[in-house]
């Protein structure tokens, strides 16, 4: 009986042991305990991301959950600022992985976005059309002009108000359950088009195998082609891919037209090779479910729907402010001093216009012209993960 007891009390102690080292191995779990709060890299593994999102779900729910049983009444602290940090394990985690899907992703962390979608959907859903937390919102904007909100506490009372709006916090309940539909779908229909995309990108090979289809590139840029195909297991010859720091500067420095336009076409045609990685049906059904989204939510396209946040409103104030362009650009424009345009013009005959702008053809300057976006490691997870929802 005292073994059987003694291994119990083991057993039990062993799990508590596992359960408690994997919490803390998790980086994500508790606040990065580094200078300034920079994320620590060396210590994120590919196996915590799913824990931590999963935790930090849980966590939000735990957080709306009291805000809603809260017996207290609605104010912009109890209820728009607790809903505002009610997720800190979920921004943390993607902050990190939507940067790294979007920077330097790989096929496990791809699969896992996939997996991640819908599950990252339904969650935003269940918070945007939660009837009880929405009336709490609801309450406490209707009394705004009577709050003394500073200019930033207002604009995320606005915020989180309409953002509940546009995400179907009026429509009933049938009509919610539709909408949930469609953005389980666009989510996983999002990733597969930018999957698409990116497999078609890594695919395309440029192999040169001739110096004089070189005529315009600069040295550094030969060099470095050359070590790519020489990684590639083609040594003697020259890689060029569709990546920025390969693209770009071949097409604007390249005096090899044909190869241009291979380039060129390659890039643009991304997706539309009719092959395993061809988006025309992805395409077909976003645009509906986009159409179908935007009548359910009182816009007659889908166009309006995301225009109505911005300052031009509308898709009618957009195509008249560029329909306005023209004539303002010809009503602006300054008469050319045409003497002065030849001597400068006989002063770059050696340069060569090509992406980004009027660049002599022996720079030794690598192409500065498009600097990498990045996103900001700060940002909300729900506008992290919207960039699922195409």
């Amino acid at each position: 009986m005292m073994i059987k007891k003694t291994l119990t009390i083991l057993a039990a102690s062993c799990m508590m042991y596992s359960c408690t080292t994997k919490t803390e191995s998790n980086p994500f779990f508790t606040e990065f305990q580094t200078e300034y709060g920079v994320p620590s890299f060396d210590k994120i593994k590919l196996e915590h991301y799913e824990p931590a999102f999963l935790k930090g779900i849980e966590e939000q729910n735990q957080n709306i959950e009291a805000i809603i049983e809260s017996p207290e009444v609605p104010t912009f602290e109890n209820t728009i600022v607790a809903l505002d940090n009610s997720a800190p394990i979920l921004d943390r985690v993607s902050a990190i992985f939507f940067n790294m899907t979007d920077a330097e992703t790989t096929d496990s962390l791809t699969e896992l976005s996939i997996k991640l979608a819908p599950v990252l959907s339904e969650h935003e859903e269940n918070i945007s059309l939660n009837q009880a937390l929405f009336k709490r919102i609801n309450d406490v904007y209707q009394q705004k002009d009577s709050l003394n909100l500073t200019i930033e506490q207002q604009r995320l009372l606005d915020k989180t108000y309409k953002s509940f709006v546009r995400s179907g916090a009026n429509l009933d309940t049938k009509q919610q359950a539709r909408l949930r539909e469609i953005n389980k779908e666009l989510s996983t229909l999002g990733i597969t088009f930018s999957n698409n995309v990116l497999n078609e990108n890594n695919a395309f090979q440029l192999f040169v195998d001739k110096q004089e289809d070189l005529a315009g590139l600069p040295e550094w840029f030969c060099q470095s082609a050359a070590e790519e195909a020489k990684a590639a297991g083609q040594p003697g010859k020259w890689l060029f891919t569709l990546h920025n720091a390969s693209r770009l500067p071949f097409l604007q420095y390249s005096e090899n037209r044909p190869l241009r336009e291979k380039m060129y076409k390659a890039y643009i045609n991304r997706g539309n090779n009719n092959d395993k990685n061809d988006n025309k049906e992805v395409i077909s059904k976003i645009i509906s479910l986009r159409l179908e989204k935007a009548n359910l939510l009182g816009f007659d396209c889908y166009a309006n729907f995301v225009l109505d946040e911005t300052m031009a409103k509308n898709a009618h104030n957009v195509m008249d402010h560029l329909q306005n362009l023209g004539p303002c650009q010809k009503r602006n424009r300054r008469p050319q001093n045409f003497s002065n345009l030849w001597t400068r013009k006989a002063k770059v005959k050696n340069w060569k216009h090509g992406t980004g702008g009027t660049t002599p053809k022996n720079s030794e300057k690598r192409n500065t012209t498009c600097p990498k976006k990045t996103r900001n490691l700060t940002s909300n997870w729900k506008m992290s993960a919207k960039v699922l929802l195409p």
